[in-house]
């Protein structure tokens, strides 16, 4: 690991798969010392039906668990190997040094002080011949963070600009914003749910992976107290920092809300009506806690959820709303290429986290190195 001075060119690996279980994000990123990092390539390889379902019966308790998870673990291995192999296979005269490999989240708990993501490392660093970084927020929890998010400081590197008080939002399964006040500290928190509630639903009622550009949810119409119950969740209340997964927003405490209703809502209005919780959650965060923010940049597959787009440009109007295409970064790719850099800040002994953003008791490394 190298503390000093960085190399003027290096290629690193970013993986992601996060909570909307849908699949891997894989990105290939060049840095140099005195350019903005360029991604040369990704690749998106989509989850085994068989492999999402065992993943997704993981967040709940079961017999032999444990097992259930190693082997899984292994299966996540094969499978990030597979998108690495992809990724690079017409980029071989210039090594890669190394995956930053998020995991796939199981339990996030800072308040227990633990969070767990499985992916076996060790097998990933064998199967691809790679140096392999990942475990990234085990350190910064250790030091009384959150652990998430992580990405702030990746936007702050590469998203933020002298003059132009921007806020990146990244819609994922879980929505977070990254607030990037020039001459000020960096702030970024999980807002509240993004994709994941919208996705569970529709998948349960059409048995479909995402309700693609929200055309589902407007065919419905927000239905006004459950709206109101779920704008009433807790988490929504709590200051930043702070961070959020399925332990707080999952399908079993949405049913809890409508079950608390006089006559249960259509499908197609709860549809809307979670639409208009991720949109309303995340436009209210930025008003209250950014204030001053000229622009709002959406990267994440919400992004391309046209409705969403829609209701977030009603609510934070006077903002202006666009994609993180326009700042030259594809929004699909921005958390793949934040685990690329996480990578790289990792081996060369630099800080990953940002305390203002996960906490933490002050700028730690993170990750565990797994040597090719």
């Amino acid at each position: 690991m190298s503390a000093g001075k960085l190399h003027e060119t290096e290629r690193f690996v970013g993986l992601m798969s996060g909570t909307s279980l849908d699949g891997v994000d894989a990105a290939l990123v060049e840095f140099h010392r005195q350019a903005p990092p360029r991604l040369l390539n990704s690749h998106y390889l989509p989850f085994e039906d068989s492999l999402r379902k065992r993943l997704l019966a993981l967040h709940h308790p079961q017999p032999d668990e444990i097992h259930l998870a190693a082997k899984a673990g292994n299966d996540l291995a094969a499978c990030y190997a597979r998108a690495v192999s992809a990724l690079i296979a017409n980029f071989a005269e210039v090594p890669v040094r190394a995956i930053g490999c998020h995991g796939q989240t199981l339990r996030h708990r800072p308040d227990s002080g633990y969070t767990l993501q499985i992916g076996n490392a060790a097998r990933l660093a064998e199967l691809s011949g790679i140096t392999v970084v990942a475990d990234f927020r085990s350190r910064d929890i250790a030091a009384g963070g959150q652990g998430a998010p992580l990405v702030p400081g990746f936007h702050a590197q590469a998203l933020a600009h002298p003059m132009q008080h921007r806020v990146i939002a990244n819609l994922g399964g879980i929505a977070n914003i990254t607030d990037l006040p020039p001459g000020a500290a960096v702030r970024g928190w999980d807002t509240g749910p993004g994709n994941m509630l919208m996705d569970a639903w529709v998948q349960r009622y059409r048995n479909a992976r995402y309700d693609r550009d929200g055309s589902w949810a407007a065919s419905g119409k927000v239905h006004a107290e459950l709206f109101k119950q779920l704008m009433a969740h807790p988490y929504l209340a709590l200051p930043p920092p702070k961070s959020a997964g399925r332990e707080q927003f999952n399908l079993n405490w949405l049913d809890s809300q409508i079950a608390r209703l006089p006559v249960p809502p259509q499908p197609a209005d709860v549809q809307a009506t979670l639409l208009e919780f991720t949109a309303a959650s995340l436009a209210h965060a930025i008003r209250t806690e950014c204030p001053g923010a000229q622009a709002v940049y959406l990267c994440g597959g919400g992004a391309h959820n046209t409705l969403l787009r829609s209701r977030l440009g009603a609510l934070l109007a006077g903002h202006e709303l666009a994609t993180t295409s326009s700042l030259g970064i594809d929004p699909d790719w921005v958390e793949a290429m934040a685990f690329a850099w996480l990578a790289r800040q990792t081996l060369h002994g630099q800080p990953g986290n940002l305390p203002a953003v996960t906490g933490a008791a002050g700028p730690r490394v993170l990750g565990a190195i797994y040597p090719a």
